[in-house]
């Protein structure tokens, strides 16, 4: 659904005059400290004829992080919370419990979306270790009622997950079965120097199953060529995780998808990447789940 903002504010007000004036597609919404709010789609609840929603603060990280980029809420992020039937997450609704992650949450958009709609939901909703990010991501969830069924991890790509998993496991739980189903992650692709330890943690976090999923949503204002480094870092270093579905989105139409093709780069304007996500799904090679 569309998402509303709560407070007029001088940047949402400019986004919204560039996309009405000019055609400008907005990659980020909010700002940061101000309140975002977002309406469920009722066939998403169970009973349709309620409304609900999601009311987030943007985070407000000191200066020190803000090329952590998580003073915003993104484009990506938006358009998988509009898309969230496509995790498909139904596939589990046999389990007592699936366990979803994101990583580099930021508000938490996608991941408070999951915990309200999906009972059967466990959802660790992780960001950077920065005190003030990960108060506000907890704020975020107390906020939305979904405390019982989501919680605030902090976590730096890359580096021991027992942050992720500890509240899950004991010595009795075999360590697969703490691991996640479902991994998801918006905009997080944008710093090629980072696609390594990115990697790492999908490696590390991802049950090895295979019903297991990682769901990647890259506006293309992240850049193709550095899309296309990820994909290759993917393919190349052995990491067991194959790309098995990756398409180009539009976000302004509806159902409106075609096939990647980084070649695009030398022709497409700042206006035209702008109405484009990547949709990319990851999973196990068949020869890494044991």
């Amino acid at each position: 659904m569309l998402a509303l903002k709560t407070e007029d504010d001088p940047e949402d007000i400019l986004s919204s005059s560039l996309q009405t004036l000019y055609d400008f597609t907005p990659i980020t919404h909010s700002t940061p400290g101000s309140i975002f709010t977002y309406i469920i789609k009722p066939t998403l609840l169970p009973n349709p004829n309620s409304a609900k929603v999601i009311e987030l603060e943007t985070p407000d990280p000191q200066p020190s992080k803000w090329d952590l980029h998580a003073s915003s809420i993104w484009v990506a992020a938006i358009y998988l919370a509009d898309h969230v039937e496509d995790l498909e997450l139904h596939r589990y609704q046999d389990r007592e419990i699936v366990r979803v992650l994101e990583l580099g949450a930021g508000a938490g958009l996608p991941s408070i979306l999951i915990a309200s709609a999906y009972r059967n939901a466990r959802v660790t909703i992780s960001d950077y270790p920065d005190e003030q990010l990960i108060q506000t991501l907890s704020g975020n969830i107390s906020r939305n009622g979904v405390s019982g069924i989501a919680r605030a991890a902090p976590y730096d790509w890359g580096t021991d997950i027992s942050t992720l998993v500890g509240v899950y496991g004991n010595q009795d739980t075999p360590e697969n079965d703490v691991l996640f189903d479902v991994v998801i992650a918006a905009d997080t692709l944008w710093n090629p120097a980072l696609h390594q330890q990115f990697i790492q943690s999908l490696v590390m976090s991802l049950k090895r199953s295979p019903d297991s999923r990682v769901y990647l949503v890259a506006g293309l204002h992240t850049g193709r060529y550095t899309i296309q480094a990820f994909l290759r870092s993917i393919e190349i270093d052995g990491c067991g995780l194959a790309v098995e579905s990756l398409l180009e989105r539009q976000v302004t139409a509806a159902q409106t998808s075609r096939s990647w093709d980084v070649a695009r780069a030398e022709n497409e304007d700042e206006q035209e990447r702008r109405r484009w996500v990547v949709w990319i799904v990851l999973k196990w090679r068949e020869h890494n789940l044991t």
